[in-house]
């Protein structure tokens, strides 16, 4: 049987109520693709009927395709915007891909195109919609045909862009090392101010700590949101037992991951973990006072995102709490990274991460960075400073790369030239 020819692509372009967005199938007549422009062309939905394309009125345009609007068609003034400069807009788009041999002419009468249009019920301005159409739909064809995008791009791009739509950025753990600001003090209005006087960087992330969330429970999480709606959040719930229930506490209350302690029995931790990657937020498992971390990470069946090598703040004073003790703890963190080796992934990034936590100053900072640690816990050092910016400077500092905010980020518009090639 002749193999037969199926593409995707999607383009947005322009902003505001005359945007477009294109979503598009080209294939083979004898395909799913014929099958379904037939199908869509005979039995047409309310509101959604296809037409199909025309440069002008008895002038087909050719691979010869369909104008599907996403949008329900309800009023003579809607119907108008897609039998006029929408349809005029993907048909000439489609022409013109011909013309500029993005669509080879040997396919012209193989290959039909679906194209679904979005056009606003509050768009007015005609020019606009058809040249943001007529933009998006040459854009949606030309990555299709280049089977757009790589995979490569993918995993760049997937935890750095913002949905426009969606108005939000959901904080991943995408690029560290990082410093992660532990708010232990059980004061709500302390904490607030400590977090509006961090400096603006996407390298800081923002632990809830447990003496904070006994005093306020899950209410310190969601306070802290409304002032940091975009940070990466920490729920430091030391869980020990019944970690299902406390997952769904904080996952409710807006945390984007949440600690269980490494003194749990491993069947604890692992249910802990298993409930945190159902609910796609981060599982870590703290080692404080666990006296081999390696061994007992051995023992789950779940892997953690993150693994805490910590020293107890009550014993930071005595001799085992010392920076000579911290440091020879420290040489975990190539340990714990080689238990994983083998568990990377397809980017080719670290699955498990780890921190350091536990009086951690900037000298001592630079020691765990050598060790490659990825994430740096700091509390008091800066918590306590009277000037909070500056404390968190001299860390951010000492971090590799750029370490403010990720000015190359991908928020609409996409630029295709930048983007990683297919290997």
């Amino acid at each position: 049987m002749a193999k037969t020819d199926y593409f995707i692509g999607e383009a947005l372009l322009g902003s505001g109520s005359s945007l477009a967005h294109i979503d598009l199938i080209i294939g083979s007549k004898d395909g799913p693709v014929g099958i379904s422009f037939a199908n869509a062309l005979s039995n047409p939905s309310i509101g959604h009927g296809g037409l199909l394309a025309c440069i002008r009125p008895n002038l087909l345009t050719k691979p010869i395709s369909m104008v599907i609007p996403k949008v329900t068609v309800s009023k003579m003034e809607e119907a108008n915007k897609i039998f006029g400069p929408a349809q005029a807009a993907v048909a000439k788009a489609i022409a013109d891909a011909v013309e500029e041999n993005l669509i080879p002419m040997n396919k012209i009468d193989e290959w039909l195109l679906i194209v679904s249009v979005f056009i606003h019920p509050e768009a007015k301005d005609y020019r606009k919609i058809y040249q943001y159409n007529y933009g998006a739909t040459k854009l949606a064809i030309q990555r299709a045909l280049k089977n757009y995008p790589p995979i490569e791009k993918i995993f760049y791009d997937k935890d750095r862009a913002k949905h426009p739509v969606a108005g939000l950025k959901v904080p991943r753990l995408w690029r560290p090392p990082y410093i992660q600001v532990a708010l232990d003090a059980p004061s709500l209005e302390h904490q607030l101010k400590v977090v509006k006087q961090l400096p603006k960087s996407d390298r800081i992330i923002i632990e809830i700590g447990t003496p904070f969330l006994k005093k306020y429970g899950m209410e310190a999480i969601q306070k802290i949101r409304e002032v940091a709606p975009e940070k990466f959040i920490v729920a430091d719930l030391k869980t020990l037992d019944v970690g299902k229930l406390e997952v769904d506490f904080a996952f409710d209350a807006t945390a984007d991951a949440v600690v269980a302690s490494g003194l749990a029995s491993p069947k604890s931790i692992d249910k802990f973990l298993l409930e945190a990657r159902r609910l796609g937020i981060y599982g870590f498992v703290d080692t404080m006072e666990v006296v081999d971390p390696i061994e007992k990470l051995k023992q789950l069946k779940q892997i953690p995102d993150v693994v805490i090598l910590h020293r107890a703040i009550d014993v930071e004073g005595a001799i085992e709490g010392s920076d000579d003790a911290q440091r020879q703890k420290w040489q975990f963190v190539p340990k714990i990274k080689e238990l994983y080796a083998d568990k990377k992934l397809a980017s080719g990034k670290d699955r498990v991460l780890v921190a350091v936590a536990g009086g951690l100053e900037p000298s001592t900072a630079e020691y765990a960075l050598k060790m490659k640690a990825d994430i740096l816990i700091i509390g008091r050092y800066i918590t306590s400073s009277k000037d909070i910016k500056n404390s968190m400077r001299q860390f951010i500092n000492i971090l590799p790369g750029y370490s403010d905010i990720d000015l190359k980020r991908i928020h609409v518009d996409d630029d295709d030239t930048n983007s990683l090639k297919s290997k």
